[in-house]
């Protein structure tokens, strides 16, 4: 499989460092917004900032390859991403962070969540810790996981919280509280190199599968 790095930052120098064990060649790390796209490749694993995303996608759309978009803070313009995937029968696939442990994670918060919506004596709260560089907080992935406890029907109110210090690479906990006990479920982070195995996963899974795709779904 050819894949293009539509940023190439520390994630992305980290995808291109795994990248040949996963059987996957990398044949452009492209770092500068107006540089060109080779004219083939199969997929393009994009990580830069929120507001260069649609153009991304649009850029990789016209050589008609699939695309793995890890960047976040781009939900606003979410319809007209998928109306693209549509409309040029590529495949996108995105997700709030691409850990395969984080995406298994959810599925247990989703669980525990339906468990705990019957149960008001249990209030809940949610919280991540990241690095000092890391620009969003909370992180889109608590916001999300927070939105799966909710789709799941837990319906009581969740404090949401978050600390940026030092090299921290990302905890995440989902606590139930009550009078008699606490649950916790964390993931802790070691560091990016899950970001980066499931981003090549996505690559490979994604590839050929036209529509917009949540990465969960593809696992």
């Amino acid at each position: 499989m050819r894949v293009v790095l539509i940023g190439y930052g520390k994630m992305g120098r980290m995808i291109e460092s795994l990248a040949p064990e996963a059987g996957i060649e990398i044949v452009a790390a492209i770092d500068d917004p107006t540089s060109a796209l080779p004219d083939e490749f199969d997929v393009a694993i994009e990580f830069t900032e929120p507001s260069a995303v649609l153009g991304n996608v649009r850029r990789v759309a016209q050589v008609g390859a699939d695309l793995v978009i890890g960047t976040t803070g781009w939900a606003s313009e979410l319809d007209q991403v998928k109306q693209i995937a549509e409309e040029t029968g590529i495949g996108i696939v995105y997700a709030a962070n691409f850990s395969v442990g984080v995406n298994l994670f959810e599925r247990i918060v989703r669980e525990a969540s339906r468990q705990f919506a019957d149960h008001a004596e249990y209030e809940a709260w949610a919280y991540e810790m990241h690095h000092s560089a890391k620009k969003d907080a909370p992180s889109g992935t608590l916001l999300h996981l927070v939105d799966v406890m909710r789709d799941a029907g837990y319906g009581a109110s969740v404090d949401v919280a978050s600390n940026r210090a030092g090299r921290v690479p990302g905890t995440h906990i989902i606590g139930f509280d009550s009078a008699a006990d606490t649950i916790t479920l964390t993931h802790t982070a070691r560091n990016r190199e899950g970001f980066a195995r499931g981003a090549l996963l996505a690559a490979k899974r994604v590839h050929g599968k036209p529509g917009l795709h949540k990465f969960s779904d593809l696992l």
